[in-house]
């Protein structure tokens, strides 16, 4: 049984209030619009994450909550994982390696750079940068998520809104 990582990157965040914390920064108007057609892209594939875990950030568990609700997933069921703010390649690999070997998909929802980083990593992807609500899935030929390094999956695909030009 194989592993697959989708990995999506927040939507467009809001940069108007220069008051709140980086952290606290919401969705902007284009991201609110870009997050539930990115689900629906998802979900005209049938490819359905049985497991969503995200940054706590406001934009990524937004973003997050956008897939669940078009996904048909609860929202009280994403787990909110604080290592995956901010975290560099290695912190992602680690939060990878520690999923839940129940999940044959999970869904894991970042900010750049990292995101980009760790998708080059896991399958030399060559992704020169993952736009606002970009997503990457990656398939691992393995039964547990701990045995998930770099070069060891394929890229399945590489998708984007198309009004992105970051």
């Amino acid at each position: 049984m194989s592993k697959e990582l989708l990995l999506v990157r927040h939507a467009k965040s809001d940069w108007d209030n220069i008051k709140l914390r980086d952290f606290d920064r919401p969705l902007n108007s284009r991201g609110d619009k870009n997050a539930p057609e990115m689900a629906a892209r998802l979900k005209n594939k049938n490819l359905i994450p049985s497991q969503i875990i995200s940054s706590p950030a406001l934009r990524a568990i937004t973003t997050a909550q956008y897939f669940a609700e078009e996904l048909g997933i609860k929202k009280s069921d994403i787990i909110k994982e604080t290592d995956i703010y901010e975290a560099f390649t290695s912190t992602l690999l680690e939060v990878i390696n520690n999923l839940d070997d129940r999940s044959s998909f999970t869904a894991l929802f970042g900010h750049n750079p990292g995101i980009t980083s760790i998708a080059n990593n896991l399958c030399n992807g060559n992704i020169l940068n993952i736009p606002t609500c970009g997503m990457v899935l990656i398939r691992f030929p393995f039964d547990n998520w701990n045995m998930v390094s770099a070069g060891t999956g394929d890229l399945i695909f590489f998708d984007y809104p198309k009004n992105v030009e970051e």
